[in-house]
């Protein structure tokens, strides 16, 4: 793979001025980096592509979910940039379920280049992508900006969530992951969604017949009843169990 010597950090210096075209609906509107990132805080990371396997597993998937932290703490939007056009990076989106994100398809590589991060992937069929980076924008400018070392590959060090997180907020527990076994009409899992959103949690909600079976719930909990829910990968339990839990 072929990349730049150097990739040199833009802190300080403004970020391109680029327009993209954009599909919303059945119609295209155009996106501009300028009204983008005018007089707001911005979190941008890029990535090689939509659809791959650390930028589908991870990289978007905790930004997606540190979101509200990032609100709490003056961050105004947080944009995932790829060097794919905007159907691809619509369709990732929707199928990440990402609402919090906002994806801007840098299809012809003209932002990414202006950053100097524009990267030969020919040896795995991309053409030109951007290398993996995070940056912190406050009204167009380059405050802070996590490089992924410059080696072979696509190294995932610095440019995730949490980095970003703890340069913002030193010392800041991340919020744990919530997963939320349901199925339709149960009052015992309104009332542990209940519990789990008057506690200050976020959670991911599984529905049984939709997204999962019986069968894989009792495989994963050793239970066949719902709610069952699970804290930072700890088995809880169900609606009273998580009450005890959180009063505990």
């Amino acid at each position: 793979m072929a990349q730049p010597s150097a990739l040199p950090n833009q802190e300080g210096k403004r970020v391109p001025e680029v327009t993209w075209p954009v599909r919303v609906g059945e119609d295209w509107q155009r996106m501009s980096s300028k009204e983008l990132f005018a007089g707001k805080k911005v979190v941008l990371f890029s990535l090689p592509g939509a659809f791959t396997p650390t930028c589908s597993s991870t990289h978007l998937p905790r930004y997606n979910q540190l979101a509200g932290v990032f609100k709490k703490l003056g961050v105004d939007e947080i944009c995932c940039m790829s060097v794919n056009d905007t159907f691809v990076m619509n369709a990732w989106l929707a199928d990440q379920e990402a609402e919090n994100i906002t994806v801007i398809p840098d299809g012809n590589g003209e932002f990414t280049a202006g950053m100097e991060m524009l990267v030969d992937k020919d040896d795995l069929g991309f053409g030109k992508r951007s290398w993996r980076y995070s940056m912190l924008v406050n009204d167009g400018v380059v405050e802070k900006m996590f490089i992924e070392p410059n080696v072979p590959g696509d190294p995932f060090e610095v440019s995730d969530a949490d980095t970003m997180l703890a340069y913002l907020a030193p010392g800041t527990k991340a919020p744990q992951e919530v997963s939320l076994f349901t199925k339709p009409g149960c009052p015992f899992c309104s009332k542990a969604k209940t519990l789990l959103s008057d506690a200050g949690y976020e959670y991911e909600e599984i529905v049984l017949g939709t997204q999962a079976s019986l069968a894989s719930l009792k495989a994963i909990s050793g239970r066949d009843s719902v709610p069952q829910v699970f804290i930072g990968g700890k088995h809880i339990g169900g609606s009273d169990d998580l009450e005890a839990f959180l009063q505990s």
